[in-house]
């Protein structure tokens, strides 16, 4: 146990607070240097690239609703017993004809081929 008593430890806090009530007037200055620090960072923050982490964040935000809706729609699908196979043999028969109709030749591979540069120069950079 400690050798100081408790009417000791509470005089040495009375000291430090005119009023008596160390726990409520610490957090108040505790509080007001916290949102000082608050106020001081928010003030050096540059709002005018704001808009650009919201575009952002909000384009995230969506991407991963539609991939959610996405999956839940595909997974009802999946629970009809002939419906999972039907989708994999369009899904063959559509890869079929867009290569027969865009790689058949090396002219129209190149053309595919360019577009798929053109589309990567664009977005990529």
């Amino acid at each position: 146990m400690s050798d100081v008593s408790p009417e000791s430890n509470q005089d040495s806090n009375s000291d430090n607070t005119p009023s008596g009530n160390p726990e409520v007037i610490s957090f108040a200055d505790r509080f007001s240097e916290v949102m000082g620090n608050v106020n001081e960072t928010l003030s050096k923050v540059d709002w005018s690239q704001m808009g650009k982490y919201g575009k952002a964040v909000g384009i995230i935000a969506i991407v991963i609703l539609a991939q959610i809706i996405i999956k839940v729609v595909i997974d009802t699908i999946n629970f009809f017993p002939i419906v999972p196979g039907l989708l994999e043999l369009l899904g063959v028969v559509v890869l079929g004809q867009w290569s027969w109709q865009n790689l058949s030749t090396s002219e129209k591979r190149e053309a595919v081929f360019e577009k798929v540069q053109t589309l990567r120069k664009e977005y990529l950079g």
